[in-house]
């Protein structure tokens, strides 16, 4: 079994109420599927900052997608992780406006899980990032994540 770390936007897909986009209804089709079918396959994991996240915004769909989080494998605050994520952004893998999303990167990293599931393909799941990503992650010691999306796993049988 490997392990998972779950960005928050997973979250989001899971408990938003579909639109008429149909980029986003199949995201969440596919999101739901990895929820319902394959998560079970995995040790999965969040952080502080996930939680953080999902708590934030309208009260009840933050009580929806914090109800999601109960059961997993919890990450608490490390003080590395601030270190990685802002090499991430002084080396300009991503925007400082995305130090969240490196926080992310980070968590996962450190923890040492095998893949972080998101929908932010503006800044981690983005094949124009994950090289430089990858080669920081390894020059600070670090077995990068495979950054994924849902789609990802799909067809994996």
């Amino acid at each position: 079994m490997g392990s998972i770390y779950v960005e928050t936007s997973i979250f989001g897909y899971l408990t938003a109420r579909s639109g008429r986009d149909v980029i986003f209804q199949a995201r969440q089709h596919l999101t739901r599927r990895w929820w319902d079918e394959r998560r079970h396959r995995f040790d999965v994991f969040v952080s502080q900052l996930v939680f953080e996240e999902a708590s934030a915004g309208d009260p009840k769909a933050a009580a929806e997608r914090v109800k999601l989080l109960e059961g997993l494998r919890f990450i608490g605050r490390m003080t590395e992780v601030d270190q990685v994520a802002e090499l991430l952004v002084t080396r300009h893998l991503l925007p400082a406006k995305a130090l969240a999303d490196a926080q992310h990167i980070a968590y996962a990293a450190i923890a040492g899980v095998d893949y972080v599931l998101t929908w932010n393909c503006r800044h981690l799941a983005n094949a124009e990032r994950l090289p430089g990503i990858y080669a920081t992650l390894r020059s600070e010691g670090l077995s990068p994540p495979l950054i994924v999306t849902p789609e990802e796993f799909s067809d994996a049988e």
